[in-house]
């Protein structure tokens, strides 16, 4: 039986790409980390302090509301980290 001939194909080239002037802008949000860190810090450090004091700081008045405050800056760092990019 006679061999069968063997076809070469072409090197694939791939369509030219066409240069297109197109500009990106993505805003600098430099901001954003700092104030999410620093709302989860506070939001914290609230919490924290509200139980080693037994309630009496940060805020007397507020007496368990005061982890409520707590939760609502760590709340707000969420929120904020929404805006990264």
């Amino acid at each position: 039986m006679p061999k069968s001939r063997i076809r070469k194909k072409a090197d694939f080239t791939p369509p030219p790409v066409s240069k297109q002037a197109t500009s990106i802008k993505l805003s600098s949000r430099s901001w954003v980390a700092p104030v999410m860190l620093a709302l989860f810090a506070i939001g914290l450090a609230w919490i924290v302090v509200f139980y080693v004091t037994d309630g009496s700081l940060p805020l007397e008045s507020l007496r368990n509301w005061n982890i409520v405050v707590g939760f609502g800056f760590i709340a707000a760092g969420f929120g904020v980290s929404t805006q990264w990019k």
